[in-house]
C-alpha cells in the first residue's frame, strides 16, 4: 500500500541532512540564481541587502514555484499524475535559460545519485519515461518525490529544502562579497521565520496556483548570461 509518512522519522532525519547537505553531489556550489551579477552590480553589498534579495525569492520568486512543485512531486507517491504535472510545470516555470539550467542540473545530478545509492523501482520507472519524453528533472520535483518515496513527512522535507536552497545563495553571496562566516549564519537565522512562512504559504494554496513575481531576479539572471567574468552558472 502507498502512503506518506505524518511524521519525521529519525532515518527519515538522517536521510534528509543527507540529501540535502552540501556535499551531496548536485552541484549546488556552482549556481548563484542571478546573485552573482546582483553583486556585481552594486546591488548586494552586505547582509542586510543579502536577506531582503533571499527574503524576496522566498516570496515572491522561484521559491514560490517550486514550493509547488515539491509538494506536488511528494503527493505523486498516491498520484502518478501529479508527477507528470509537476515535471510539465516546472519545464515552464523558469524566467531564464541560466535559472532553468540550475533546476535541471542539478534534479538529474540529484536522480542519478539516488539510483546509484538508494535505488528504487520506481525512480527507475521515472528515469525511463524522463529519457522517452526527452525531458529533465526539476531539482525541486527529484527532491520532493524521492521524499515521498522514503515516507519522508510533506513539512519538514519541504522546510529542509527551502532552507537548504537559502543556505546555497549565502554560501554564494559569502565569496561574492565577501561575508564573514558570522554574518552569513546571521542571514539565515534572519531568514528563517520566512522559510517557515513559505512552507505554511505552500500548503495552503492550491496545488496549481503557480507563479512568480522577482522581476529583479529574472532580469539579474539575464544579464548574468552575457557577464564578463564569472564564477557561478548562474
Amino acid at each position: 500500500m502507498r502512503r506518506v509518512t505524518a511524521m519525521l522519522t529519525d532515518p527519515g532525519l538522517a536521510r534528509l541532512m543527507t540529501w540535502l547537505s552540501p556535499g551531496f553531489p548536485v552541484g549546488a556550489f556552482a549556481f548563484s540564481h542571478g546573485l552573482e551579477h546582483a553583486v556585481e552590480s552594486g546591488g548586494i553589498g552586505d547582509a542586510p541587502a543579502l536577506i531582503r534579495w533571499i527574503d524576496g525569492i522566498l516570496e515572491f520568486g522561484a521559491v514560490r514555484v517550486d514550493a509547488a512543485l515539491f509538494r506536488a512531486a511528494h503527493e505523486a507517491v498516491l498520484d502518478d499524475q501529479r508527477l507528470i504535472w509537476a515535471v510539465e510545470r516546472g519545464a515552464a516555470q523558469r524566467g531564464t535559460a541560466e535559472l532553468a539550467l540550475e533546476s535541471t542540473a542539478q534534479g538529474r545530478a540529484f536522480l542519478d545519485t539516488m539510483l546509484k545509492v538508494w535505488p528504487h523501482d520506481r525512480l527507475t520507472a521515472w528515469r525511463e519515461a524522463l529519457d522517452r519524453s526527452g525531458r529533465e528533472p526539476p531539482y525541486p520535483v527529484a527532491v520532493g518525490y524521492s521524499c515521498g518515496l522514503a515516507g519522508i513527512a510533506l513539512r519538514p522535507a519541504l522546510v529542509a529544502y527551502l532552507n537548504a536552497f537559502a543556505a546555497n545563495l549565502v554560501s554564494a553571496a559569502m565569496r561574492l562579497v565577501p561575508l564573514g562566516q558570522t554574518d552569513g549564519q546571521r542571514a539565515l537565522a534572519a531568514l528563517e521565520a520566512r522559510i517557515i512562512d513559505a512552507v505554511a504559504a505552500a500548503l495552503q494554496r492550491q496545488p496549481d496556483d503557480l507563479g512568480s513575481a522577482a522581476l529583479a531576479v529574472d532580469w539579474h539572471s539575464t544579464q548574468h548570461e552575457t557577464q564578463y567574468t564569472r564564477l557561478f552558472r548562474s
